[in-house]
C-alpha cells in the first residue's frame, strides 16, 4: 500500500451579490429582458403591500371589494398577481386601505394631447 497524500483544503466558495445574479439570470439593467423582469417584480410586490395591508386592517378579500364595489375573485388576482387589473381599480383599493400610490413615467415616454 502506498502513502498518498489527501488534498483536504475547503475549496474557496464564489458568493455573488444580487446585482450579478439578476444581471445573469435577466440581462443587465436597461434591457428589455431586464426591465420587464423588474416591472413583474414591482407587480408581485404591489400585491404583497395590498394584501399586508388589509390584513393589518382586519378586513377580508370580501369586505374590502364590497368598499370598492368589486368582486373578492379581483381583490384575490390583485393580491397574487394573477390576472389583469385595471390602473383604476388599484387605485381604488389604495385608497380604501388608506395608502397613497405613486406613479413615475419618464418624462421622455410621456405624451400629453
Amino acid at each position: 500500500m502506498t502513502d498518498s497524500k489527501i488534498n483536504v483544503e475547503p475549496k474557496a466558495k464564489k458568493y455573488f451579490s444580487l446585482d450579478e445574479v439578476e444581471d445573469n439570470l435577466f440581462g443587465e439593467k436597461g434591457t428589455e429582458t431586464r426591465d420587464a423582469y423588474e416591472a413583474e417584480l414591482k407587480i408581485e410586490l404591489a400585491g404583497e403591500m395590498i394584501k399586508k395591508l388589509r390584513k393589518a386592517q382586519h378586513l377580508t378579500q370580501t369586505e374590502l371589494g364590497e368598499k370598492i364595489g368589486v368582486q373578492k375573485a379581483q381583490i384575490s388576482k390583485l393580491e397574487k398577481s394573477t390576472g389583469s387589473v385595471s390602473l383604476e381599480t388599484f387605485a381604488r383599493v389604495i385608497g380604501a386601505l388608506g395608502a397613497k400610490l405613486k406613479v413615475e413615467a419618464p418624462s421622455s415616454e410621456l405624451e400629453l394631447c
